[in-house]
């Protein structure tokens, strides 16, 4: 049962990022219309960047801590791009 819950879990997980990146993508979309200017795309886009990480990380760990092995190798590389993403995305100008 406790598996079952781990999956539900984690399905939520992929649609709380799914959000994420139709947001962002929406914004882009929003730029290439001339509806709002670069700099607050920018904005809009950086507010969600760390959020994403985060909850990718947290998938990571839940496929860990649940012993799914294999989708925790699949989202490996996706993580550790992540992790060497950070400090150049939130790093202040």
């Amino acid at each position: 049962m406790g598996d079952l819950f781990a999956w539900i879990f984690s399905f939520f997980i992929l649609i709380a990022l799914l959000v994420l990146v139709v947001y962002q993508l929406m914004c882009l979309a929003d730029l290439e219309f001339d509806y709002i200017n670069p700099y607050d795309s920018a904005s809009r886009i950086n507010k969600v960047v760390l959020p994403e990480f985060i909850t990718q990380g947290v998938l990571c760990l839940l496929y860990l801590l649940t012993g799914h092995w294999f989708m925790s190798l699949l989202c490996g590389p996706y993580l550790y791009y992540n992790v060497r993403l950070v400090p150049t995305k939130t790093a202040p100008d």
